[in-house]
């Protein structure tokens, strides 16, 4: 079976995906480039790897065979790299780090910086994604590094605390919501609402919105927080975002902001990794500057695995 590197982490991209059409995005080709490679693996294996069907693809038991040692090969890989670049005159290399929206906006950048600037020749490849299939990626070797939230299952990952996300509304300071110590989502129904374009975070209010039976329809759509906030703040309507970036806004905007009473708008984010793989040196240096620049209150400093 003459399979190389590139088949391996095409596999993996349309396990991840259920689909091939999204794991040959992922793995940067074509959908026909990325079929006949799939069909020429088959043919090398002499052995049925996927079953395709209308919703997409799922693994056979042979495709799930070769899911196990893809992922193990292409990290052993990844780590061989790793070791041998610790001899070169710079550390090289790249730490792939998959995050949900707050931890993108509000958490992740002012943490990589000092690292990213200690490492000049080593770069991240960060990608939004919400917290299950963060979990899950990360389970399955796409990813070093997660961020996610501890109300997902996790079971096969070392976490370690990073840090709370609250998630609170924003509205105009004379809204009729703004008088009430605390809001649910179901509150939301009926009043104009600022929405996000995309993202894991608009991804997961749309589905906890449909638990409650409620069908919020953004005025508008924006791409950012404080494009939420400085619109509730010009009277447009009322949006969630983390209570983070509220605080940040409200110092210079006119926004009244109140927390939201449900359960699974307060979030410990944590740092998640495999816990039956060995980072890379460089990964695993990432992953101690992160820990040591979280939240001081959001944990006590340990580790949980689950």
């Amino acid at each position: 079976m003459p399979f190389d590197l590139s088949d391996f982490r095409l596999f993996l991209a349309v396990a991840e995906a259920g689909s091939i059409t999204h794991g040959a995005t992922e793995a940067g080709l074509s959908l026909p480039a990325a079929s006949e490679r799939l069909r020429e693996m088959e043919t090398s294996a002499g052995v049925k790897l996927l079953d395709r069907g209308r919703r997409g693809v799922t693994l056979t038991e042979a495709g799930e065979a070769l899911l196990h040692h893809a992922r193990l090969i292409l990290s052993q890989v990844a780590r061989m790299r790793g070791e041998i670049g610790q001899f070169a005159k710079a550390v090289r290399g790249t730490v792939r780090l998959l995050a949900n929206t707050a931890a993108m906006a509000e958490f992740l950048p002012a943490r990589l910086a000092p690292w990213l600037v200690a490492y000049p020749q080593a770069d991240i490849v960060i990608k939004e994604r919400q917290s299950a299939d963060i979990a899950r990626s990360i389970a399955l070797g796409f990813a070093e590094i997660g961020v996610l939230s501890d109300l997902v299952e996790t079971t096969g990952l070392t976490l370690r605390p990073f840090v709370t996300d609250r998630l609170v509304m924003v509205a105009p300071r004379d809204h009729a919501l703004a008088a009430r110590r605390h809001v649910r989502l179901a509150d939301l129904g009926g009043q104009p609402y600022i929405g996000l374009t995309e993202g894991a975070l608009q991804d997961h209010l749309d589905a906890q919105a449909a638990r409650v039976g409620l069908r919020i329809t953004p005025r508008i759509r924006v791409r950012g927080f404080d494009d939420i906030c400085r619109l509730a703040s010009a009277g447009v309507g009322v949006g969630i975002v983390p209570e983070t970036a509220a605080r940040r806004c409200r110092r210079a905007m006119q926004i009244s902001v109140k927390s939201l009473s449900e359960d699974w708008a307060v979030r410990r984010l944590s740092l998640c990794s495999r816990s039956d793989t060995e980072l890379t040196p460089l990964a695993q240096n990432l992953l101690e500057h992160l820990e040591g620049e979280r939240e001081g209150q959001a944990f006590p400093r340990n580790q949980h695995k689950r």
